[in-house]
């Protein structure tokens, strides 16, 4: 593996599929929004911000004035 490549994990504390996904996306995305995130994701808003909100809680993504970065 070259030094530019990383490899992304997802914590073992995150059973939903969603979060998984979610957790990921705000990893691999540069500062997404939650409109940013709905429009690559195809979640509704009312499921992404629970989501991002129990992230957030577990220190795994933090909110930003413009949107999410991965901790």
């Amino acid at each position: 593996m070259s030094t530019s490549e990383h490899r992304l994990t997802i914590p073992d504390e995150l059973a939903s599929p969603q979060a998984k996904l979610v957790y990921l996306a705000v990893r691999v995305t540069d500062e997404p929004t939650v409109s940013q995130l709905q429009a690559l994701l195809g979640l509704s808003k009312l499921t992404l911000l629970p989501l991002l909100a129990s992230l957030n809680d577990r220190d795994l993504v933090r909110r930003t004035e413009d949107g999410y970065v991965g901790r």
